[in-house]
């Protein structure tokens, strides 16, 4: 997947497995891309997985769902 659409699935698993309203883990996802959480997913776009996406999606909401 690119990219943006390993975004966009961290996006959907935070607001299906966490139960957060889409406008709360879009919020999440964008404060991480900020801070350089996927810094490393744009420069070797192979990692964009879904295996990946679902750890990333842990990851961001310990981090950023507080």
């Amino acid at each position: 997947m690119s990219y943006e659409e390993h975004l966009d699935e961290v996006t959907t698993l935070i607001t299906e497995i966490y139960d957060v309203a889409d406008d709360a883990a879009i919020r999440m996802v964008m404060r991480a891309q900020d801070e350089e959480f996927f810094s490393g997913h744009d420069d070797d776009p192979s990692i964009c997985t879904l295996e990946r996406a679902h750890e990333d999606a842990r990851l961001v909401f310990r981090k950023y769902g507080k």
